[in-house]
């Protein structure tokens, strides 16, 4: 199940202003019942990594099935999602469509289920499930941990920073180290002169002999 991650289940209230929050008394009343839910809802902020993910107020798409079980509410389907991002080797902006699949089960009595950890378990609350949680763990592990533009992307020039996809031949000359270091010494200016004139008062010396 998708949501077994995220660690960010509430117990005791959820916001009904969230777009990702709906009614199932319907369902919680009458076991054996089922729904299907298809929406448009907006987006939730930072869903997604710093590389790619789902913009803030995008549409997410859902597909689902609510079933009324014996333990609560069971939901499974698909949701539909637009991903932007950049490019992980040139940096280029990247767009692409994200289909993911969850199932769920939210109890309708988290406390009677036995050997769980409080943070595992999803609950209905006051006939009100919270699907945030669950859409956010089944995208953000559903991203590329690192995005490219395609395939084949030649990325950035290790020396200039110029994308090579858009420079094929693009190179830079690279002298072998010890080569630069006797062009070095090729440059560095005479000093035979200063030399001479140091002598000079040596010769000085022998003339006055």
């Amino acid at each position: 199940m998708s949501g077994k991650n995220s660690g960010t289940v509430s117990h005791g209230t959820v916001d009904r202003t969230s777009p990702l929050v709906f009614q199932v008394k319907d369902l919680v009343l009458n076991p054996g019942t089922m729904r299907e839910l298809k929406e448009r809802v907006a987006a939730p902020a930072e869903l997604g990594t710093a590389m790619i993910g789902v913009q803030e107020n995008s549409d997410l798409d859902l597909d689902l099935r609510l079933e009324a079980v014996h333990e609560g509410i069971l939901v499974s389907g698909t949701v539909f999602a637009e991903l932007a991002g950049e490019c992980g080797r040139c940096l280029e902006p990247i767009a692409d469509d994200l289909e993911v699949d969850l199932q769920e089960l939210f109890y309708k009595n988290a406390s009677e289920v036995e050997g769980a950890d409080e943070e595992e378990i999803f609950e209905v609350v006051d006939d009100f499930i919270d699907l945030e949680p669950v859409v956010r763990d089944a995208i953000v592990t559903a991203l590329p941990f690192q995005p490219v533009c395609r395939e084949d992307c030649a990325g950035l020039c290790s020396q200039c920073g110029i994308r090579l996809d858009d420079e094929p031949g693009h190179h830079h000359e690279v002298l072998d180290p010890r080569w630069q270091a006797l062009a070095g010494l090729a440059g560095t200016p005479n000093h035979g002169g200063d030399t001479n004139d140091a002598d000079e008062p040596l010769n000085d010396e022998k003339e006055k002999r």
